[in-house]
């Protein structure tokens, strides 16, 4: 007996229903009585009846059919349910069916502004750590002149904040801490195309390294080989 009820059980089969529904239905203005009927809506059209009854729907729930009625007319009319119309070419006959494919794309637009709306925030806060090491670098807050020069960086010219702080680091290894100078490194980087911190790390090496290859100003002194100076490349004298 309990193998016959299991193996019944098994065939009636099962229901997938996206995570995503259960997690996000209230964002999209259902609520918790419309929710459950839409499921067994789905639940109907994976059992093969895409256009159940009022009655066959409310008999599966604790309301009416009449309320069921409703509450399906509703959600036409919030854009979470349609009706579909078909025609069946052998038997010359018209059929209607449930679509929940306008449930599927609210949500779907929903997880796309969620996630616009945490990539906005992410840059702000990027944005936010760029004013904050610069300033931390200078010592000092940033004056209006130079707070617009960043906005001008960010907005105008399209470096990326990390971009943007490796010129500073340049700056700094350079020993030129000023606007004028991480201006005119961002302004080579984009000239040759750098935009992003590796490439313009491997673009600065590359031309310390062309400099290490030649005669070291301490050599022509006569200095200790054991005095060694990292060579720093000049963003102001470069065409």
């Amino acid at each position: 007996m309990e193998k016959a009820l299991f193996l019944k059980w098994l065939s009636e089969g099962t229901v997938s229903i996206p995570h995503v529904l259960f997690k996000h239905y209230r964002a999209i203005g259902l609520q918790d009585e419309e929710c459950m009927l839409l499921l067994h809506v789905h639940t109907f059209i994976e059992s093969g009846n895409p256009f159940p009854t009022p009655e066959e729907l409310s008999g599966r729930m604790s309301i009416s059919s009449a309320r069921c009625m409703g509450l399906l007319r509703g959600l036409i009319q919030q854009g979470l349910l349609e009706i579909d119309q078909y025609e069946d070419g052998e038997k010359g006959m018209y059929y209607e069916a449930y679509s929940l494919n306008p449930l599927w794309e609210k949500l779907l637009s929903l997880l796309s502004s969620h996630e616009a709306t945490q990539d906005q925030q992410q840059k702000q806060k990027e944005e936010e750590d760029v004013y904050s090491i610069f300033e931390r670098e200078f010592a000092r807050p940033l004056s209006p002149m130079e707070c617009e020069t960043l906005k001008i960086w960010i907005d105008q010219d399209r470096h990326s904040p990390p971009l943007i702080i490796s010129a500073l680091k340049e700056a700094v290894i350079s020993g030129k801490l000023n606007f004028r100078y991480i201006d005119r490194i961002l302004f080579e980087w984009k000239k040759n195309n750098i935009q992003t911190p590796e490439q313009a790390r491997s673009y600065g090496e590359k031309f310390r390294a062309r400099q290490t290859r030649g005669p070291s100003r301490s050599a022509e002194q006569g200095e200790s080989r054991n005095q060694f100076s990292v060579p720093v490349y000049n963003w102001l004298e470069q065409s």
